[in-house]
């Protein structure tokens, strides 16, 4: 019986619940991150990304490329409420699941079992549909005999669409694809078949598979000669929750020039930094791993005061660790930097903004130095708001800051349910403007479906405007 393995990603999935709970959004250029001199993309949206703005890219950069694009904060506890929706529904699907990030998941479900390439299509569309209806955010599905071809197959059917191979398909598909797409194949893998005259899938299948393992290894160059013929028997299971994220590399030839290797261990932190980001926590310790021409093998670590995804604070400790693990001359073969002592990271964590780095908080009094000649309480501060904080008021309800300055702020009243609201300009004192829990955003139906959201005392419910 043929097996049917899916891949559902949640297409642009922070840009797209952002613009499901603030509808104004909807087919706008949106970019999710910090706001702040080191800020960084957590993500884009399709319109976003024609203008080549992408995931990871530095906010400034994004912005300079996406001139129109609305800039917002993460907010995380939206996120993983509408993932945990999603995933519910998508268990209930599965005979088998696994989910593998925040926004994607393989699942095997039984009754796919033998089924033709049809049936499966009919069956990731029906999922699709039921996730765009009870949760409201896109999703694309591919599927085939194995996790790499659904993993594929879910790339090319973005967005929000479905592609499933046949099995007499499938070897055709991978022969034509870059020799990249092929799990586990990364920079360095390519760049060493790129020498040999291998640069697609098909092409590396022609290799003999004593050529691969040694140019390869052993076992990983055996894994992906099996993967290139279409053979992916790994199974589809929940897994452990990772403790650590890190990146390394090893060199084709020895390194022992200090500054090349200073170079390397910094892309190295900036890798590990993209996975601790797109995991949404943060670490508090950094291990440096360096193997020289001998092959022995050293690890330096250092553990910060508490949590931090902040990328400069990561990459300063793995460069301090470096002037002690590296022992000048000594050539060196592998680097590797990670990060463990993993925790929840929240927004203000992973993406401060300047005034959070001041240590203000969103909707609060902004922080200022003593001022010993005039007590604080004779000069009351305006309440700080900044562009994506969620607020309420109670004759307007659920809303959104679109922009705050001289004394106004500007807040688009919309929920989820109510589609595109209209836009108020208050005080910035207004006394009746409060912070307000971004959960709310989803509306009230769907918030008391996740029932994590409290509902407000029966005296601050809006009037419904139908």
């Amino acid at each position: 019986m043929n097996r049917w393995v899916l891949h559902l990603d949640m297409d642009a999935f922070y840009a797209s619940v952002e613009q499901f709970t603030r509808p104004t959004l909807r087919g706008r250029p949106v970019l999710v991150g910090g706001t702040g001199p080191r800020g960084t993309v957590a993500g884009a949206s399709y319109p976003a990304r024609e203008f080549g703005a992408r995931s990871a890219m530095p906010m400034w950069e994004a912005r300079k490329r996406c001139r129109s694009a609305v800039v917002l904060p993460p907010r995380f506890r939206v996120y993983r409420a509408v993932s945990s929706r999603v995933f519910a529904l998508v268990r209930q699907a599965a005979g088998r699941f696994e989910q593998v990030s925040i926004d994607e998941a393989f699942l095997e479900p039984h009754e796919l079992a033998g089924a033709g390439a049809e049936t499966v299509r009919g069956f990731a569309e029906s999922l699709r549909a039921q996730v765009r209806r009870e949760v409201g955010v896109p999703s694309s599905i591919g599927g085939g005999s194995g996790k790499q071809l659904a993993k594929i197959s879910s790339g090319m059917a973005k967005p929000d669409g479905s592609f499933v191979v046949p099995p007499q398909e499938e070897a055709e598909l991978l022969a034509a694809l870059p020799v990249r797409k092929l799990w586990g194949i990364g920079p360095i893998g390519e760049s060493k078949l790129h020498r040999i005259g291998v640069h697609t899938i098909g092409e590396l299948a022609a290799l003999r598979l004593g050529d691969v393992t040694a140019l390869l290894g052993q076992a990983h160059g055996t894994e992906l000669h099996r993967l290139a013929h279409g053979v992916d028997e790994r199974p589809v299971a929940e897994r452990a929750e990772a403790k650590q994220v890190g990146a390394e590399t090893t060199f084709d030839t020895d390194r022992a020039d200090a500054e090349e290797l200073a170079g390397e261990i910094a892309a190295m932190a900036e890798s590990a930094h993209r996975r601790l980001v797109a995991s949404e926590r943060a670490a508090r310790t950094v291990t440096l791993k360096i193997r020289d021409a001998g092959f022995s093998t050293i690890s330096r670590s250092e553990t910060l005061a508490s949590p931090t995804a902040d990328r400069e604070e990561l990459a300063a400790a793995a460069r301090r660790l470096a002037s002690v693990a590296i022992e000048p001359g000594v050539p060196v073969r592998l680097v590797g930097v990670s990060y463990s002592g993993l925790a929840a990271a929240e927004q203000g964590a992973l993406f401060p903004t300047p005034g959070e780095a001041a240590g203000q908080e969103p909707g609060t009094p902004g922080q200022q130095p003593a001022d010993t000649a005039a007590p604080r309480a004779h000069r009351p501060e305006p309440r700080q708001w900044r562009q994506g904080d969620d607020v309420y008021h109670p004759e307007w309800g659920h809303g959104w800051v679109q922009g705050a300055g001289h004394g106004r702020v500007s807040v688009r009243f919309e929920t989820a349910e109510t589609g595109p609201g209209p836009m108020r300009t208050l005080a910035v004192d207004d006394p009746e403007l409060r912070a307000a829990d971004p959960l709310d955003s989803l509306g009230a139906e769907l918030a008391r479906e996740l029932g994590e959201v409290e509902q407000p005392p029966a005296a601050e419910v809006p009037l419904s405007d139908h």
